[in-house]
């Protein structure tokens, strides 16, 4: 393992670029250390995304790695903070001087993905990590936004599953690197495996050297060993069209937040208010001359 990383300067770090912070871009632009690959872990709720995430986490650790690990929870509707704990369900290595691990809350975000996520996963590619870990929420169908930020996504499904693949999201089931089928322990685990093979055989024969199904017994950390053995000879995803698309729509998204910097809500509300009491209530014409003005700023 390789020389400390500063924790606390790292969770101070996230803070300033998950509340958008003054001087939180510097921290945005800095030249990676390392080409941390990034490994996505969604699926639905119950399928044992973070027990097979502490499994994951102790296989790297034996193998002397460093990781960072972002637990995306649902937010509460009070404080918009995490409801849910992961400090708490991985707290093996909560004090691990190798694994950092930060819950963020999804803050109501419907593809089960923090809004700040992907600059604070580029933020960490600039500290000396070996892998950065992301798991999802597990709002269901919707977690496609992890494809445009995983190097290596891993959808984890349950023996239970069954018949509900058929009426999955191609979204879902195409965004997979692989399939982990979860508590393999359970009844009919050999017949689902084998259908699940079946049924995405045909769109991983470029994989075809390797298994793209895995099954695992997580809460016993069986079968982690052979999950992280293919993960180290998969590191980056290669950058289809559909990732293109999702990462150019991402990058987008933060040229809006950056533009919308320019726009002081307050002299907005007021100016508003002002056309509003002067007979303008052309909602859509105030904002398009608005967006003129700054323009010409």
């Amino acid at each position: 393992m390789s020389d400390l990383i500063d924790f606390r300067k790292i969770a101070r770090n996230i803070s300033l670029i998950e509340n958008r912070e003054k001087g939180y871009e510097e921290l945005l632009i800095r030249k990676p250390v390392k080409s941390a690959p990034v490994i996505g872990i969604t699926g639905a709720p119950g399928a044992g995304k973070s027990t097979l995430t502490d499994a994951l986490i102790a296989e790297m650790v034996k193998d002397g790695k460093q990781i960072a690990v972002l637990c995306v929870d649902p937010s509460s509707p009070f404080t918009r903070g995490a409801v849910l704990g992961d400090r708490i369900r991985m707290s093996e290595w909560y004090t691990h001087p190798g694994v950092f691990i930060r819950s963020l809350a999804s803050r109501g975000s419907l593809g089960g993905l923090h809004p700040q996520i992907l600059a604070i996963a580029e933020y960490l590619k600039t500290e000396p990590f070996d892998y950065i870990i992301i798991e999802t929420v597990g709002v269901g169908q919707s977690e496609v936004d992890i494809a445009a930020l995983a190097d290596v996504t891993v959808v984890v499904l349950v023996p239970e599953s069954g018949d509900s693949i058929q009426s999955m999201k191609a979204g879902l089931m195409e965004i997979a690197d692989l399939f982990v089928v979860n508590k393999a322990d359970r009844p009919d685990a050999d017949l689902f495996y084998n259908n699940l093979k079946k049924m995405v055989g045909p769109v991983y024969k470029k994989h075809e050297d390797m298994l793209p199904v895995f099954k695992t017994v997580a809460s016993e950390r069986k079968g982690a060993d052979r999950l992280y053995e293919y993960l180290k000879h998969m590191s980056v995803k290669e950058l289809t069209g559909e990732r293109k698309e999702l990462l150019v729509q991402k990058a987008f998204t933060i040229l809006q937040e950056i533009m919308m910097e320019r726009v002081d809500e307050q002299k907005f509300r007021k100016e508003f208010f002002e056309a509003f009491k002067a007979g303008d209530d052309n909602i859509f014409r105030f904002a398009r001359e608005y967006a003129d003005k700054l323009k010409r700023l």
